[in-house]
């Protein structure tokens, strides 16, 4: 049988390579819609030279995501290129603005350019999982509408390399805030980020198998924009804090500006270093990190918010401030490291000691550190813990610290390791089911 598994799995890899060249197609969408309400639009379709996508697993995804786009061959049917991802647009859906007006945002998908004329579907889901908004379009790879893009005259140096792009997951680090003459700060800067995600298990033992490119894009301003002080900044990227109206939430909306500054360098992944030292940023799944780098909590926020739009990691603090809350009762969440136990089984079940209880007793903080500084194997503290998600109570987290809830945890807990080994492996080896 896992003979068998393998032949399928491989014929599925050969299968995407004979339909895919070694070009990107970029598809600019726009989101739209309202709380309760979502609309999906196609802007433009765009050519770049090369794929630094991954070449395995094409028709998977490690996590189903709060979207996904597919591409199929038109002719077999056949799966080309299966993506997951998350919006900054449907967590807007959940805040109170969201039901007052009507809004729209950018994203940007890049997928391998089809050999032939493809059909392209991308969905949204809602919180509870179902199709909110999908739309399907053919893709002509002869279409003489589909714009060729040249390369980007942005600066760039690999600050890590693993290897060939094509042999590694590859990571832009791209400059916000920094003027021209700051580029070796900034470089300064991405290091010491890169340095921080190397150092957490399990990036740490896979550090040959990534690529991170620092990208200087030169802003006019040093610094970001902050609206609750009055202050607008002429940047790259032109992000700033107050997203939400929340204070420290620092995002930029200008996705299809940023994807144009980094055509022509191979990247998959983007973590953008804003160059200011308020706290604040995000991690929105396969669409970007932001984070402050001036910030003393830097190197320990990098790798938080990386768990995010790396791996798809849920937050495991809770605050009960949420003007919509994003899990519920009945609904299994896609995030690997939360649960509502819905659906335990599918999470981290089979990594509970014999007796365990579900829900598990709290734990102090500063007793878990102790005992593992003394020895203790944490995997021995893997549990079912209360409050996750923002919310306090119905959804619960694998370990009473972990570096998804707080800045002062050591480690990712072992749920969350296994989740992102899942996500890094899923780039690299070809998996025979999932």
């Amino acid at each position: 049988m896992k003979r068998f598994l393998a032949i399928v799995a491989f014929a599925a890899f050969l299968s995407s390579l004979l339909h895919a060249q070694d070009k990107t197609l970029r598809i600019d969408y726009i989101f739209s819609g309202t709380a309760k309400s979502a609309d999906i639009s196609l802007d433009c379709l765009s050519s770049i030279d090369g794929w630094a996508g991954r070449t395995v697993n094409m028709d998977k995804v490690p996590v189903k995501g709060n979207g996904q786009i597919s591409m199929t061959d038109l002719s077999t049917g056949n799966v080309i290129y299966r993506q997951s991802f998350s919006s900054l647009f449907q967590e807007w859906q959940t805040t109170e603005e969201a039901t007052l007006v009507r809004k729209s945002f950018e994203n940007v998908m890049l997928l391998p350019m089809p050999q032939s004329k493809a059909r392209v579907t991308i969905e949204l889901y809602d919180v509870f999982g179902s199709t909110m908004a999908s739309l399907s379009h053919i893709v002509d790879p002869e279409d003489i509408l589909i714009r060729r893009l040249t390369p980007s005259n942005a600066p760039f140096r690999y600050v890590h390399k693993g290897g060939d792009p094509k042999d590694c997951i590859d990571v832009a680090i791209v400059a916000e805030g920094y003027t021209a003459e700051q580029a070796e700060d900034f470089y300064a800067d991405a290091r010491r980020g890169v340095e921080s995600i190397l150092s957490y298990a399990p990036f740490d033992k896979y550090a040959d198998k990534f690529n991170f490119i620092a990208v200087a894009l030169p802003s006019q301003d040093s610094g970001v924009s902050v609206p609750s002080d009055g202050v607008w900044k002429n940047t790259a990227l032109g992000s700033n804090y107050d997203t939400f109206y929340s204070e420290r939430y620092l995002t930029t909306l200008n996705v299809k500006q940023m994807h144009d500054c980094l055509c022509g360098i191979p990247y998959e992944h983007i973590a953008i270093l804003a160059n200011c030292d308020t706290y604040g940023g995000g991690g929105i799944f396969n669409t970007y990190t932001l984070t402050t780098s001036k910030n003393k909590d830097f190197p320990t926020v990098i790798i938080h918010e990386f768990g995010h739009s790396f791996a798809g990691l849920a937050d495991e603090y809770y605050y009960d401030d949420q003007y919509s809350e994003y899990y519920y009762p009945g609904f299994e969440p896609w995030e690997q490291n939360i649960t509502t136990l819905e659906n335990f089984g599918e999470k981290w079940a089979d990594m509970l000691l014999e007796g365990t209880a579900v829900p598990t007793a709290p734990m102090d903080d500063a007793s878990l550190w102790q005992s593992i500084a003394s020895g203790a194997c944490a995997d021995s503290f893997v549990g079912v813990y209360e409050g996750a998600g923002y919310q306090s109570k119905g959804v619960y987290r694998p370990f009473p610290d972990c570096r998804m809830k707080t800045l002062s945890a050591d480690i990712f807990c072992p749920v969350c390791q296994r989740a992102i080994e899942n996500v890094i492996l899923y780039h690299l080896i070809q998996l025979s089911e999932r």
